[in-house]
């Protein structure tokens, strides 16, 4: 399954190339070109000289991360984060570094030797290190390089009852979505952008989105769901196995109105599930798209996920395969005559 290739690819921002390769190799013969720019973005383009307004969806490639930033004496590797982690989940986790991919853990002092003030608290992300197993300093510095990146050691495996874990879901699940969308008959200017660096600033939509002056823009995403045992259900922002979470507002952008409606005259049409992103935080290549040029018609369109931003998330396959759908009649609905 593409989704197992996508989720278990290092791609930290700004070092997207493993899982480029992955969804060039999908999706040649499926598009008319296949173009990449400056920054990283792969933007593939179906349809290209066809009438009706050019389509733009957006899924960002990128993950969360960490990068090299030291060496100890001791041949442990200091490390910062690049994107959103919460230091809390970072400790005893298996990880891989560098092009090399070597294996590595995090650790900090033992619970024995901490001071009983220390055990009042979490452990610091700058308490930690990561041990690759090397001798000395010297011997680290033979292995890794200064700026090499690091990503969670997390395999993709199905379980439950329809539910797949693994890690970066933000924004693999997205990339899947878009390939699948890629398969499907349209008579549209379709350009997939698969960008890059969102996580650390929604830096490669931005481009895509100026590169291709879109007449619209679908932002394809892995987003938050927090039903978890202590949150009452009035107060999760998605629940899975409920169907794609529509956006009706962020703190990078606000829908187009009259796409997100068409959205939803679809999902009750068709008798599918859906549910609205019930959160106004985080932002998506969405609102780098609706900046573009002029402005452009946006909306954003999510497979919840449990635990993003962590070393494994939680998605619902069903959640994924109603994403589809939903999209698919949108384009449809376009060739029809909607327009925002």
């Amino acid at each position: 399954m593409v989704l197992k290739m996508l989720s278990e690819a290092p791609g930290v921002a700004g070092h997207e190339q493993a899982v480029r390769a992955i969804i060039r190799a999908e999706i040649e013969g499926l598009v008319d070109v296949i173009e990449s720019d400056t920054i990283g973005n792969m933007i593939a383009i179906k349809n290209p000289d066809a009438p009706g307004p050019k389509i733009m969806f957006a899924a960002h490639m990128d993950e969360v991360g960490m990068i090299i930033t030291g060496f100890e004496r001791s041949g442990f590797l200091r490390f910062r984060k690049a994107g959103g982690i919460d230091d809390r989940v970072l400790l005893s986790k298996t990880v891989r570094v560098g092009k090399e991919q070597l294996p590595g853990v995090i650790g900090s002092k033992p619970i024995h030797l901490q001071e009983p003030r220390e055990r009042q608290h979490p452990v610091r992300m700058r308490d930690m290190y990561i041990d690759i197993g090397a001798k000395n300093k010297e011997d680290a510095q033979k292995r890794v390089k200064l700026g090499d990146v690091v990503v969670f050691d997390t395999q993709y495996s199905e379980f439950g009852d329809g539910f797949v874990k693994g890690k970066a879901m933000d924004d693999r699940v997205g990339c899947a979505v878009l390939i699948s969308l890629l398969k499907e008959q349209t008579s549209l200017p379709i350009y997939a952008c698969f960008t890059v660096q969102e996580e650390i600033g929604l830096r490669g939509s931005a481009i895509a989105a100026h590169r291709v002056h879109p007449d619209m823009g679908v932002a394809l995403e892995g987003t938050v769901s927090n039903e978890l045992a202590e949150v009452e259900p009035e107060f999760h922002v998605t629940n899975l196995g409920a169907g794609p979470a529509l956006t009706v507002m962020d703190a990078a952008t606000i829908p187009n109105r009259k796409m997100l409606k068409e959205l939803i005259r679809l999902a009750e049409h068709s008798e599918l599930p859906y549910q609205f992103r019930r959160t106004t935080g985080g932002g998506t290549d969405a609102g780098r798209m609706s900046l573009a040029h002029t402005g452009v018609p946006t909306v954003g369109v999510s497979v919840p996920c449990r635990y993003i931003h962590a070393p494994v998330s939680v998605a619902c396959q069903d959640d994924f395969k109603n994403t589809v759908k939903l999209l698919s009649l949108f384009l449809k609905s376009i060739e029809g005559g909607f327009r925002p």
